[in-house]
């Protein structure tokens, strides 16, 4: 008999009939009730055990954590908090777990434990639940390209440039760290290591992508991307997923509608999809804030937060505009900000991002046309010298999402930006040669999917939306 899942069993219409079902052990009551669970659902399914027909010994093994295979009749359930429930007839143990130190045992353990054991953690309610929204959250980036005609690209993870800029990267090498060839001025010699170059594991796909999508027309990557940034924030990574489309012939305007669209298109899939496992977080997330200071609550609870962005239209702001009102609030005139507002060209923190949303429009924000100086190289230049055409997506709770831009496809006004930037023509030849050749407007964005993780699921760490984290002086697993 094929074994059905638990998912399978709750969902079907109540009939009698015999099934095979196997799974986890997550309770077992009063020699008689297993509440069993095969991570197909958040829920258990009830299996009832008539110990007088069964061998002690063998009821004995069947222990939190312990796996089953059980056959028996589907049933209407006689007790409350099921609606159906089998009568086990035949039951075997396929795996034991020892109670006395088995770590995920039925009671509460802090998220810190979990990270501890986090090859055992989706066996709680709450990390199965995540994982499976994170899965979910996966399959709907992919369905939502595939419909409108995207391309789905692999980028390099070991590359020879910095798409940003920033420097904090991991070196790729197989030369003798102890002994490395040394060249006259006793800088490491990389024309011997294995690229003959110096290469890093990547912290971006998208100056990959662009050239894609200078000949394909409309491409994205979803892939691992890394960065050795020294912090031990909730907020950061060193190995995380990144979401960036690109694509020829379009503008900072069509940009927005993309993301837009995109952002309420995933979302919208996991509201349809996977309403009992975002119910129960939702619950979590709202009994957990019970216990803070009301001030450091959330605005709104997790499923009324993911209907925001559904049902909302996102207002596009100017980062000129946004300013004025940063400045002119009243949390910036009676120092309630952390950080000030005093001037135009101030990097805006998530403080002043969730004011724009929270407070101001009460609905997801847009801003756009941002002071060069604080933005990338390769975004487009403004008439005006002074802004580049970037965007940001500001959501509640957490502020910028999704970041993006209409890139610079003037030559020689991306050779000046590179050149002030000490960025070397001859290490980025190939991206300059999309200039040379047919060059034309063209517009991505990126989003860190673990922070869109967090966001679906309410979770306040990050390290709580990945499989396993990799963080400073961590890469256990």
């Amino acid at each position: 008999m094929k074994p059905k899942t638990v998912a399978e069993l709750l969902s079907d219409d109540i009939t009698l009939q015999q099934v095979t079902i196997k799974g986890w052990v997550r309770t077992f009551r009063a020699n008689r009730f297993i509440a069993l669970n095969d991570g197909s659902t958040l829920n258990n399914i009830q299996c009832v055990v008539d110990f007088e027909n069964f061998d002690e010994a063998l009821l004995k093994r069947i222990t939190t954590g312990a796996a089953l295979d059980i056959t028996g009749e589907l049933v209407e359930s006689q007790g409350k908090g099921q609606k159906v429930e089998i009568v086990v007839e035949t039951l075997e143990v396929l795996g034991d777990s020892d109670p006395e130190t088995y770590p995920i045992q039925p009671k509460k353990h802090s998220f810190e434990f979990l990270r501890e054991n986090a090859h055992l953690r989706t066996r709680t309610n709450t990390f199965s639940a995540v994982m499976r929204l994170r899965s979910s959250l996966s399959f709907a980036i992919h369905k939502y390209f595939n419909e409108n005609g995207f391309y789905y690209m692999h980028t390099p993870i070991v590359t020879g440039s910095d798409a940003e800029g920033a420097g904090e990267m991991f070196r790729v090498s197989t030369l003798d760290p102890k002994n490395p060839p040394l060249n006259e001025d006793d800088s490491v010699n990389y024309k011997e290591d294995f690229f003959g170059k110096e290469t890093n594991l990547t912290v971006s796909g998208q100056l990959e992508a662009e050239t894609y999508a200078m000949s394909l027309g409309k491409v994205y990557t979803f892939g691992p991307t890394f960065r050795a940034e020294n912090s031990n924030t909730s907020r950061h990574l060193a190995e995380f997923w990144m979401i960036e489309p690109e694509v020829a012939f379009m503008d900072l305007d069509g940009n927005m509608d993309l993301a837009e669209d995109f952002m309420k298109s995933v979302v919208g899939y996991v509201l349809e999809h996977n309403a009992s496992d975002l119910e129960f977080l939702d619950q979590r997330l709202f009994d957990e804030e019970k216990t803070k200071p009301q001030a450091e609550r959330s605005p709104m609870r997790l499923i009324e937060k993911l209907k925001f962005i559904t049902e909302n239209n996102f207002k596009r702001v100017s980062y000129t505009e946004a300013i004025d009102i940063l400045r002119n609030s009243k949390p910036n005139k009676k120092k309630k900000f952390n950080y000030i507002i005093n001037e135009w060209g101030a990097d805006l923190q998530s403080e002043h991002e969730r004011f724009l949303v929270e407070k101001h429009f009460k609905c997801p924000v847009i801003l756009f046309d941002y002071p060069a100086n604080i933005k990338a190289f390769y975004m487009r230049l403004n008439e005006d010298g002074k802004t580049v055409r970037a965007m940001d997506i500001l959501f509640p709770g957490i502020g910028e999402i999704v970041g993006g831009s209409q890139r610079e496809e003037r030559l020689d006004v991306l050779k000046e930006k590179m050149a002030a930037l000490d960025i070397p023509e001859e290490e980025l030849w190939w991206y300059l040669d999309l200039r040379k050749y047919g060059t034309a407007v063209h517009s991505g964005f990126g989003l860190g999917f673990e922070r869109l993780v967090m966001f679906a699921t309410g979770m306040t760490n990050i390290r709580d939306v990945i499989p396993y984290p990799r963080t400073p002086q961590n890469a256990e697993f």
